[in-house]
């Protein structure tokens, strides 16, 4: 089985503007998520779906592959959809890991891609506290029987009444069948994904199933400035320890 790590960088942030070209520890962020790529033993090639050649040339500086998409393209997936179509990449399964994602690790892929029976996406949740939960930067997921997702959201989800809820969040990595990612490519932008900015309501909306697997493992994702501040702390301790 060939599994293919692509990860899809865009310049351009709402939230954060050019985050990807932002410093944590000795590299921008885009070259701390390539080097953790490099690392994990299970991926048959690696790719960047940039999307401009000031993207590509962070690639080229980490030495993995790199195609260059189209800037307009609004979401991760639907850059790896184009870059795919564009190289002729082959694979049999699809890790989108995204570029604002530089704790990601091999345990976690591992975590990713098991029990994939039944379903052809994957993605991961972490337990938190009701604390973290009512951050709006920080995505939240409740799923169903068999791990399967049933929303994703920035606000508070589940609602609690009662008895104390468990509250997920949504780590922003996935893993997709080729034949995942050609539905995909034929779907149009949905309301709820409008709403929430989350591409994987577009997939939800249209009927597709998404298996959520559990992970202990502490990843920060960087949306806003402030998540860039936390993981250079995380960074300086893990230099020190």
């Amino acid at each position: 089985m060939k599994i293919v790590c692509i990860i899809p960088a865009r310049a351009n942030s709402t939230r954060f503007p050019r985050k990807v070209f932002a410093m944590l520890g000795k590299h921008t962020l885009l070259g701390n998520v390539i080097e953790r790529a490099k690392k994990v033993s299970l991926f048959d090639d690696i790719y960047v779906a940039a999307c401009s050649e000031e993207v590509a040339q962070i690639a080229r500086d980490h030495g993995v592959k790199v195609v260059t998409t189209d800037p307009m393209l609004e979401n991760g997936t639907d850059r790896i959809t184009a870059a795919i179509e564009k190289e002729a990449i082959t694979g049999d399964i699809f890790v989108n890991w995204q570029a604002d994602e530089p704790f990601i690790n091999e345990t976690m892929i591992k975590e990713l891609l098991s029990n994939r029976e039944g379903t052809d996406i994957w993605t991961l949740k972490k337990k938190i506290d009701k604390e973290e939960a009512n951050e709006p930067s920080i995505v939240k997921v409740v799923t169903g029987y068999g791990s399967k997702a049933l929303y994703f959201s920035r606000s508070l989800i589940p609602y609690q009444r009662g008895d104390a809820a468990t509250y997920f969040q949504h780590i922003g990595l996935y893993a997709y069948t080729g034949q995942a990612l050609d539905k995909i490519a034929s779907f149009q932008k949905t309301p709820l994904e409008t709403s929430e900015v989350l591409e994987q309501l577009r997939w939800l909306e249209n009927g597709l199933q998404i298996r959520v697997n559990e992970t202990s493992q502490v990843a920060i994702g960087i949306d806003i400035p402030e998540d860039l501040y936390k993981a250079n702390l995380k960074a300086c301790a893990g230099n020190k320890s």
